[in-house]
């Protein structure tokens, strides 16, 4: 998955969630989907961390990407 767009924070995907600052992650990253969580929630990791995100700020990843 590529996130579409840079958000405010970041919500890890740990046991005990975590705000994260945004610069973490860059508009256009490609990550992998580790988890399907309720509420249209994925967990996907990035090569700096894996972070909850809506499915609204992801598509899909493509070859050239």
């Amino acid at each position: 998955m590529c996130l579409l767009q840079s958000l405010p924070y970041l919500k890890t995907a740990d046991p005990m969630p975590m705000l994260r600052p945004p610069d973490l992650v860059s508009p256009g990253e490609v990550g992998a989907v580790s988890e399907i969580r309720p509420r249209d929630q994925l967990a996907v990791r990035f090569r700096r961390g894996t972070f909850l995100l809506s499915v609204r700020n992801l598509r899909a990843a493509t070859v050239s990407d």
